[in-house]
């Protein structure tokens, strides 16, 4: 009897222990716009012994929950910028029906390889943006001027701070990576999405975050039909996780506001490093 058959002989502490990790992992998606995936996706294999596929299968779930819940709280306080959201969801949901397909090619043991690479990339990107660089006022330039990406966010209440957004063709070409890896790991790729627009498109962290909350559940929308088809969401163990991730995205986006991000990323490199382990030691 395998780790889930365990859990499931006792289906009451499951769907707690589930439901609660969920909270978790939608407080993190929410506040880092990384999507409830990245915690869940390990939680259900490492923990619960979860076949990898059904793991996938509620973590697209999850992932559009957290965006539902908080991409509408991010829009009311102008943190998302909706047209960098429109222009760059166009090539993740290209990405994402990729990689949806591949999916069903990739051996699992490959997976589980890649989804640790992954990890330990997202946390070295975290560790390096505790202490951001000045946004950049340099006039925006081809196709992010002719676009009119350029906006600005409320850094602190009261207190209104412009960008500048440029490279936009390059951030265009990331994404279409980023949607591929949404669909074949299950998660909201929000590890590539908030690096790429930080980092290779001068946008604010914060700002990214919001943005990319808003994005997540597009890309995951756009996957999660094939999983369905396939049997791959059970609703035994979607169903937790959806009301989990909800409640928790809810709660991040109020304590995006109160706590420091540094804080928060923080504590999210040392969980990442250590998911990033054990998925590793799995994979070989």
């Amino acid at each position: 009897m395998t780790s889930f058959q365990t859990w499931l002989t006792h289906p009451l502490i499951f769907e707690a222990v589930l439901f609660s990790i969920s909270v978790i992992a939608g407080i993190f998606g929410a506040i880092l716009g990384l999507g409830g995936g990245i915690v869940i996706v390990p939680c259900l294999t490492l923990l619960f012994g979860v076949h990898l596929r059904y793991a996938i299968g509620a973590s697209i779930i999850s992932v559009i929950a957290t965006s539902s819940a908080s991409a509408a709280a991010y829009v009311r306080n102008h943190m998302t910028n909706i047209r960098i959201a429109m222009f760059l969801e166009i090539a993740t949901s290209l990405g994402a029906l990729l990689g949806a397909v591949l999916s069903t090619h990739v051996p699992q043991r490959l997976v589980f390889l890649f989804f640790s690479l992954l990890l330990f990339y997202s946390a070295s990107m975290m560790f390096r943006k505790q202490h951001p660089k000045q946004v950049t006022q340099n006039p925006p330039q081809g196709l992010s001027a002719r676009l009119r990406l350029s906006s600005a966010y409320p850094e602190h209440p009261g207190k209104i701070t412009s960008y500048t957004v440029n490279r936009a063709f390059t951030g265009f070409i990331l994404m279409l990576g980023a949607g591929v890896i949404s669909a074949l790991l299950g998660i909201g790729s929000g590890v590539l999405k908030v690096p790429a627009m930080d980092m290779a498109m001068g946008i604010p962290l914060k700002v990214s975050s919001a943005t990319s909350n808003f994005m997540i559940g597009v890309t995951a929308a756009t996957s999660a039909g094939t999983y369905f088809m396939r049997g791959d969401i059970l609703p035994v163990i979607a169903a937790p996780v959806c009301l989990g991730v909800l409640v928790g995205a809810t709660l991040g986006t109020k304590i995006m506001v109160r706590l420091p991000t540094v804080f928060i990323r923080k504590i999210f490199v040392v969980v990442l490093l250590l998911v990033a382990v054990q998925m590793g030691l799995k994979a070989l």
